[in-house]
């Protein structure tokens, strides 16, 4: 089955499983479980694993079940038991050789913040990051130019054992809202991202936006394939996973394949 949610992170520590803490995807197994009546937890694999206090519109997951399990009307169960901050969007039966993670084409993220703190609206303090300077958007779209298409991003990952950190940036484009002012919005696409790494470059291209650093500095961390030591990581409130695009069905498996091949 595909499960498509949607979830506030603030009160989650982030979508994988700990112990003891309260997270995304233990919520939503436990309550697959019990609508299922299932022996043994359902496991879901996701499309990206977002940090503690991080938001998605647009998760994707999917959970293999059982033979004769029935899952009419699965949809209005979960959200029936599911908690105010998160929901299913939509459920389905996965096409054949679909994985929610590996069949991925592209993960599509936005950041929003506001440089006008005293206009910020407080309904929105918990998806708008405050920032105390004007920020410069021109400058901070020439430094995100600079970050498209395929580069070692190992400047802004946290590394994880036998991982690559090669990510290609689709698109990446600050943008004014028209309403209300004073708000800025990061769009972000890429093949996929590794851990910390959006909030890892927001908070670099906040430093050049108020002109503390150059875009030039931001190009020369890049090049140097190595974590960055004094990239400020931007919060995660800020942060929202908005959209996981799949190619067709047919090739669904050999885009599974091709990026297992790549990122294990």
């Amino acid at each position: 089955m595909r499960i498509d949610v949607a979830y506030d992170g603030t009160d989650f520590s982030g979508w994988a499983t700990q112990p003891d803490q309260r997270t995304v995807q233990a919520t939503i197994e436990a309550a697959l479980t019990k609508v299922l009546n299932l022996d043994a937890l359902a496991r879901l694999t996701w499309a990206g694993r977002t940090d503690a206090g991080v938001h998605a519109r647009g998760q994707v997951t999917h959970v293999d079940l059982p033979p004769g399990v029935i899952t009419d009307g699965l949809d209005a169960r979960l959200r029936a038991v599911l908690p105010s901050d998160v929901t299913v969007v939509a459920l389905s039966v996965a096409p054949p050789g679909f994985d929610a993670r590996f069949s991925a084409l592209s993960r599509r993220y936005t950041y929003t913040v506001c440089d006008k703190p005293r206009i910020l609206d407080p309904l929105r303090r918990r998806d708008v990051l405050a920032v105390g300077k004007p920020l410069n958007l021109d400058a901070m779209n020439a430094a995100g130019a600079a970050l498209i298409g395929q580069h070692d991003f190992a400047a802004f990952c946290r590394r994880r054992p036998g991982a690559t950190t090669i990510r290609r940036i689709l698109d990446l484009d600050w943008q004014r809202t028209e309403e209300p002012p004073g708000y800025a919005v990061l769009t972000i696409r890429a093949d996929a991202f590794c851990h910390s790494m959006v909030r890892s470059l927001v908070g670099a291209m906040l430093a050049v936006g108020d002109g503390r650093q150059t875009s030039c500095w931001l190009v020369e961390y890049l090049d140097a394939a190595r974590r960055a030591t004094d990239v400020q990581v931007a919060p995660p409130w800020g942060l929202v996973l908005e959209h996981v695009q799949y190619p067709a069905d047919e090739d669904l498996a050999a885009r599974a394949v091709v990026t297992r091949a790549r990122r294990g």
